[in-house]
């Protein structure tokens, strides 16, 4: 599986439950990744999520 390497976010999984005349109906689940990037932490190439990729990003402009 994918996952972050800092954070360790991974993927999910959500469906819907759609009402027809009270009952519901299962309809089918789907699988939500994240959305990796490949970035350099401390000079190693990881995949990191954009959530970390920004906080890293801000981390580095603030000195």
């Amino acid at each position: 599986m994918r996952h972050c390497t800092l954070c360790d976010k991974g993927s999910k999984i959500g469906g819907k439950r759609k009402l027809l005349r009270g009952h519901y109906n299962p309809t089918s689940t789907s699988r939500k990744y994240p959305n990796l990037q490949f970035a350099k932490v401390k000079g190693i190439r990881k995949l990191i999520c954009t959530n970390c990729l920004k906080t890293l990003n801000k981390t580095t402009t603030s000195k």
